[in-house]
């Protein structure tokens, strides 16, 4: 069985063209673990790879959901697995490629998720928060998950009315459920490397250009586009860094110009969250790059540690 490489690293640090190169070298395909590029219609905000920086490799996981679904790790580990069957069924080298660190990991560790309750049960919870608010309900979680209770803030709505939901549709808490999941075997083997400078300067210049040049490519006009078709900004989609400040500037929040320096500031925020993420991870590999990104010498690297 062929294991997975996995490229990753936090954002403009040269992960597409790496991945891709390597991908033509080893007779591979790519799949991409960005949590953004599913989703069609969006592609300069989440810088998709071009036909010609794809170098003629089949991509994997790009455009396959519409703006307006709501896209889970869950359906992302199910629908990624298939690929990665279907690209070794075919002999081929699978080459995962992306900063979402949490799909990354959630697909190689064989990790389960829960099944979600329907609509209706979710919105009777999220409304029960709403009025009881979260102190109450972290009050009444404490009765049958302590640990949870304990672990969440009043605050978090999101993992609070999950923790609920998960127990009144499995009938287990969420700490038990996780606790199992962490015994599981790794769903897949495979092999780490993570982009980034020497600099932390330099990767921050990096992300400057990189948002000019999204701005100058048109990301304006993708956002407008994307609510023009009814996208709600409060979506999933329109959460991603770049399409919410973008949506605030057309609303009228504020000007052009401090959504472009919201979106440099929020993206380097991000990038260094990226880092944290990857440096809890002894299996990662680094590839330091000094000024720029050296893609063939990196390739060549990997090929011979092989």
């Amino acid at each position: 069985m062929r294991e997975i490489i996995v490229i990753t690293g936090p954002t403009a640090t040269g992960k597409t063209a790496l991945g891709a190169l390597l991908a033509k070298t080893l007779d591979g395909e790519v799949l991409s673990a960005d949590s953004m590029q599913i989703y069609r219609h969006m592609d300069v905000g989440t810088a998709k790879p071009t036909a010609a920086e794809m170098l003629g490799v089949p991509h994997h996981m790009i455009d396959i959901a519409e703006p307006q679904e709501e896209y889970s790790v869950a359906r992302y580990i199910n629908d990624a697995a298939m690929c990665i069957n279907g690209i070794k069924n075919r002999g081929r080298q699978p080459i995962l490629v992306g900063g979402t660190g949490l799909y990354i990991d959630s697909l190689l560790s064989g990790r389960r998720f829960a099944r979600r309750a329907n609509e209706e049960q979710r919105r009777k919870l999220e409304t029960r928060y709403d009025t009881q608010g979260g102190e109450a309900m972290l009050r009444e979680l404490e009765k049958f998950d302590p640990q949870s209770a304990l672990r969440l803030s009043a605050n978090d709505k999101k993992r609070i009315v999950r923790a609920f939901e998960i127990y009144e549709t499995t009938g287990q808490t969420i700490t038990q459920h996780d606790e199992e999941t962490k015994k599981l075997p790794p769903r897949y083997t495979a092999t780490k490397y993570a982009l980034t400078y020497a600099d932390r300067e330099v990767l921050y210049k990096q992300i400057e250009r990189r948002v000019g040049a999204m701005i100058d490519s048109g990301l304006e006009a993708e956002v407008k586009a994307l609510l023009d078709m009814g996208v709600s900004p409060g979506s999933t989609a329109m959460q991603a860094i770049g399409y919410k400040e973008m949506a605030g500037a057309i609303a009228g929040e504020y000007s052009p110009e401090e959504a472009k320096a919201m979106i440099t500031l929020r993206t380097r925020r991000y990038a260094k969250r990226q880092l944290t993420w990857l440096r809890r991870d002894d299996s990662v590999r680094w590839i330091t790059w000094d000024k720029a990104p050296d893609i063939q010498r990196a390739a060549r690297e990997i090929l011979l540690s092989r």
